[in-house]
């Protein structure tokens, strides 16, 4: 089972953890996206494009048509959508012109503390 992790860190944790991945510490199937803040995740991982990923989680390749008519929605708002998750990563575009989450888990991952 492929999992990602949604995650919110700082500059200096990520480059903690790609210096500590470049030093043979990182953890087999740690994949991580990671998002600046909390209010960045959750605008990129709206409420319809999470159902996007939901849908797609362990699916394999797709075509945008397929996934609106998963999700029920309209062809060009989901085709917004899958261009935005495109452009943040959290989506791939596969040779055949499909659009893929290759994942089959989702993990969400921040910590909220006192201002």
């Amino acid at each position: 089972m492929r999992t990602v992790i949604l995650s919110v860190e700082t500059q200096s944790d990520v480059m903690r953890r790609i210096l500590a991945s470049a030093h043979g510490q990182r953890k087999a199937g740690d994949d991580r996206i990671s998002f600046e803040s909390v209010s960045d995740l959750w605008r990129v991982l709206a409420p319809k494009r999470m159902e996007i990923v939901r849908v797609m989680t362990g699916t394999g390749p797709l075509t945008i048509r397929e996934v609106a008519r998963r999700v029920d929605r309209d062809f060009k708002g989901v085709h917004s959508d899958v261009t935005l998750l495109l452009g943040a990563g959290i989506l791939e575009r596969t040779e055949s012109g499909g659009v893929e989450f290759p994942y089959d888990r989702v993990h969400v991952e921040f910590d909220m503390m006192a201002a």
